[in-house]
């Protein structure tokens, strides 16, 4: 009895821990367009990023994650305080291009003006509005669940006629001490714009998955 209640406890903490961290953040706002299971399609705005090189593999222990939390807690030109928000957007390498982990800049501080980075390994970039196309799974990231998802996430865009680009964003919700089956993943994929998202099966070959 002990034992049984010391595991509800502890996933009792866990689910606490998870939904006021999760829920006291602001998300990047999208509006959905289509909804099925665990995949969907969105209306994304465009979007301030602060950027920093990462390896991927790292998931943020290289010191991207941290050097990102430097800037929002004042490490810039305005030592001005940023809130946390989510998700965390983590690209994989592309190419000669390192990979990249992003934090969204919440909304009032992106129409104020955000500050300048100090740290030259700090980027401010723009995530241009755009349709994409999600798949939503819990778990941790790796290179083995990123390549399920991602092929799975391609083949219903294929059915529906939906042309992605190659290139994809990987997000997550949850920090690091949230357990597995209760983190929120993504991972998005760009619809090319002469894409119609109209329900027909689709001729776009996957071949973006290596």
């Amino acid at each position: 009895m002990v034992w049984i209640f010391c595991t509800f406890l502890v996933l009792a903490l866990a689910y606490l821990g998870w939904s006021t961290s999760r829920g006291g953040y602001e998300s990047a706002s999208y509006r959905t367009i289509e909804s099925e299971l665990s995949f969907e399609i969105r209306e994304y705005p465009k979007l301030k990023l602060v950027t920093t090189p990462m390896n991927f593999d790292s998931q943020g222990n290289d010191g991207s994650f941290m050097r990102l939390f430097r800037f929002i807690s004042g490490g810039n030109s305005k030592q001005q305080k940023v809130a946390m928000t989510t998700p965390v957007f983590m690209d994989q390498q592309q190419n000669d291009s390192a990979g990249r982990m992003a934090f969204v800049v919440p909304s009032q501080v992106a129409s104020d003006g955000v500050p300048l980075p100090l740290d030259q390994d700090i980027e401010i970039k723009e995530r241009q509005a755009g349709l994409f196309a999600v798949v939503r799974f819990a778990g941790r990231i790796n290179e083995q669940t990123i390549r399920k998802q991602e092929r799975e996430l391609r083949q219903w865009m294929e059915a529906r006629g939906v042309a992605g680009e190659c290139e994809l964003d990987v997000a997550g919700y949850d920090p690091p001490w949230i357990p597995g089956p209760l983190r929120r993943n993504e991972i998005l994929v760009r619809i090319k714009p002469q894409t119609a998202v109209s329900g027909k099966r689709g001729q776009e070959p996957i071949r973006c998955i290596g």
